[in-house]
């Protein structure tokens, strides 16, 4: 039933699905969906959660930890756009439908979002640590004053939001283009390219500047 009702929210959007459409999919009565699921509401929000978890375990169980901080990242993003690319509706469910329809589905996806982004953070973190910059974890007793470390720990949170920011829109863009045109690997390969060479000499305090 959920398997059919993330097929025909993916495809249809949340406002054409209907509650007969999943039903005759799922081979079930509709009753029966409802006995469950009480509203479409509460069916569209069940599919949100099943997809916002599932993303969040593909990309966690492919990072293995001790690996160096740049092997973590590209095995999360390899994951994160295989699974787009695996799951389209469930990647459209999350990505378009639950964002444009109101606030109780948009705040699911927000969720889900600041989970990854925090995840995202750490592995940059722990990138900046290994190069001797100063992240702004400091708990002994100079942690209360302000210092650079407070803005090294908001630029690794800036960038976790960019670069997962980065990876949304190219999945989409990599989903729209049709199945097999552009390969997750390709994906994470073209986002590695541009997003880590460039953090590696910013995580080594190499700054651009206009001048």
């Amino acid at each position: 039933m959920m398997d059919a009702a993330v097929r025909t929210f993916g495809q249809r959007g949340y406002r054409a699905a209907s509650m007969d459409e999943i039903a005759e999919l799922a081979g079930v009565s509709k009753p029966l969906v409802y006995l469950y699921l009480h509203s479409k509401e509460d069916l569209f929000t069940a599919c949100i959660r099943r997809e916002a978890d599932a993303l969040l375990a593909a990309v966690a169980g492919a990072v293995a930890p001790g690996l160096p901080a740049d092997r973590q990242l590209w095995a999360g993003l390899a994951a994160f756009f295989t699974h787009a690319a695996e799951h389209p509706d469930g990647w459209a469910v999350l990505h378009r439908q639950a964002r444009t329809h109101g606030e109780p589905f948009a705040l699911e996806v927000a969720a889900m979002r600041d989970k990854i982004v925090d995840y995202v953070a750490v592995l940059l973190a722990a990138a900046a640590r290994d190069t001797g910059a100063d992240t702004g974890t400091d708990t002994g007793a100079d942690a209360a004053r302000p210092g650079p470390g407070a803005h090294a720990e908001r630029d690794v949170v800036a960038l976790a939001q960019a670069l997962v920011g980065a990876a949304e829109s190219l999945a989409g863009w990599m989903n729209d283009t049709g199945p097999g045109a552009v390969s997750a690997k390709e994906a994470a390969a073209t986002l590695m390219n541009f997003a880590w060479v460039g953090l590696g000499d910013l995580m080594a305090g190499e700054r651009w500047s206009p001048r």
